[in-house]
C-alpha cells in the first residue's frame, strides 16, 4: 500500500507543494522518508530509545543536539501559530537541523502519539557516519537540505515576513548545501593533482568489479617517483609539487576512457586498467617511464630531472585489492632495488 502524508500536512489550494523541490532528488520517497540504505545505517548507529504514549521528546525553544529516526510508532511535531503540525511515521526522521547548523533552538514540541521506538543520532555519531558512508550521507543531506530550504521559502511566501532566526537558518542551509557538493568531491579526489584519491579509487574499483566478469583480466600499475625526498630537499617543495602534477598528467595521458588513475598518497600513484593481455600492461609501463624521462628536457614542464619506478600486476577482476597491490608492490621494489628508472610486471 502506498504511504501518504497525514491530512495535517496537506498544502492549502493555490500554494506550491513542498515535495516538488525534492522530487528530482529521490522521486520514490516522501520528503522525510529514509531510503533502505539510510534507514539501515541509522538503525545500526543510533542509540535506541523507548518512548511512552504522550511522552515529550523535546520542547519548542530547547537547544537540540540530536537527530531522531522513528523505528516504530508515531511522533507529532506541534509548531504552534500558523505552521501546520506534522506527523512523523516509521522510517522517517526529525530534528535534523541540530546536526546540520549546530546547536539549534527547536521550532516544535515533539510528542509520541503512541508507544514508540526511536534511534537517536548525535553529532559525533553523525560525523562517524560521514567518514564511513559518505555517499549515503551525502544523498541524505542533499535531500534534507532541499526539503528544508523549500520549507523555509514557502513559509516566507505564505506568511509574508522574515523572522531573523529563519533568515539565519536559510542562509546557513544555502551555504551548507553549496559546500556539500564540493566537500563530497574533495573526499574522493586529491587536491594537488585532481586525480582520485585512495577513497575514490576504492569506490570506482567496486563499480568496475560490478561491471566486469569475474575472470576478466585487470591490470594495476603502481608508480613511485625516484628519490622524491631529494627533489624536495634540493629544489624546494614547489618544485616537488610540479613533479607530482607532471606525473599525474602523464598518467592521465596514458589512461584509457575506462581506466582509473589515482594518487595513493605522497609520491605514489596507481593506474588500474582492463588488460586483455600482458603485453598491453608492459607497453603502458614502458610508455610511462619513457614519458617521465623526457620531462626534464621539456622547458614548459618546468621540473627538475626526474624518473619513476613502475611495478605491475595482472589478474582477474575478482582478485582482492590487497593481493593485487602486494604483487604490484613486489614488482615495484624489484625495480627500486635495481636503481629505479624502469618497470617490472609481477
Amino acid at each position: 500500500m502506498q504511504r501518504t502524508e497525514p491530512d495535517a500536512n496537506v498544502i492549502p489550494a493555490g500554494d506550491e507543494p513542498l515535495v516538488d523541490a525534492v522530487t528530482v532528488l529521490c522521486p520514490t520517497l516522501l520528503p522525510r522518508e529514509l531510503s533502505d540504505a539510510e534507514f539501515e545505517l541509522f538503525l545500526a548507529t543510533g542509540a535506541p530509545s523507548e518512548v511512552a504514549a504522550g511522552e515529550t521528546i523535546f520542547r519548542r525553544g530547547e537547544f537540540g543536539r540530536h537527530l531522531f529516526v522513528v523505528e516504530a510508532g508515531t511522533v507529532r511535531l506541534e509548531f504552534g501559530g500558523e505552521i501546520l503540525d506534522k506527523t512523523i511515521l516509521p522510517r522517517e526522521f526529525f530534528g535534523e537541523l541540530a546536526l546540520f547548523v549546530g546547536a539549534h533552538a527547536r521550532m516544535a514540541n515533539a510528542t509520541a502519539l503512541g508507544p514508540s521506538r526511536l534511534r537517536v543520532i548525535g553529532g559525533d555519531e553523525f560525523q562517524s557516519l560521514l567518514q564511513a558512508a559518505p555517499d549515503i550521507l551525502a544523498r541524505f543531506m542533499l535531500r534534507s537540505f532541499s526539503y528544508l530550504v523549500a520549507s523555509e521559502q514557502q513559509l516566507i511566501q505564505n506568511l509574508r515576513r522574515r523572522n531573523e532566526e529563519l533568515m539565519q537558518t536559510l542562509d546557513s542551509l544555502h551555504c551548507a548545501r553549496g559546500e556539500l557538493g564540493a566537500a563530497r568531491q574533495l573526499s574522493l579526489s586529491d587536491e594537488l593533482t585532481g586525480l582520485a584519491n585512495r577513497r575514490g579509487l576504492y569506490q570506482r574499483l567496486d563499480a568496475l568489479r560490478a561491471q566486469l566478469p569475474a575472470d576478466m583480466p585487470v591490470g594495476l600499475l603502481l608508480v613511485d617517483v625516484d628519490d622524491f625526498k631529494q627533489i624536495n630537499d634540493g629544489h624546494g617543495h614547489l618544485a616537488g609539487d610540479r613533479v607530482l602534477q607532471a606525473v599525474a598528467d602523464e598518467l592521465r595521458a596514458a589512461a584509457g576512457a575506462s581506466d582509473i588513475v589515482c594518487r595513493l598518497g605522497g609520491d605514489e600513484f596507481a593506474l588500474l586498467t582492463v588488460a586483455p593481455n600482458g603485453d598491453d600492461l608492459a607497453v603502458r609501463a614502458q610508455q610511462l617511464v619513457a614519458g617521465i624521462r623526457k620531462l626534464a628536457a621539456n622547458a614548459a614542464a618546468n621540473v627538475p630531472p626526474v624518473s619513476i619506478s613502475v611495478g605491475g600486476n595482472r589478474a582477474a577482476a575478482s582478485q582482492e585489492w590487497a593481493v593485487r597491490y602486494s604483487h604490484a608492490d613486489t614488482a615495484l621494489y624489484r625495480v627500486k632495488a635495481e636503481g629505479g628508472n624502469g618497470w617490472s610486471i609481477f
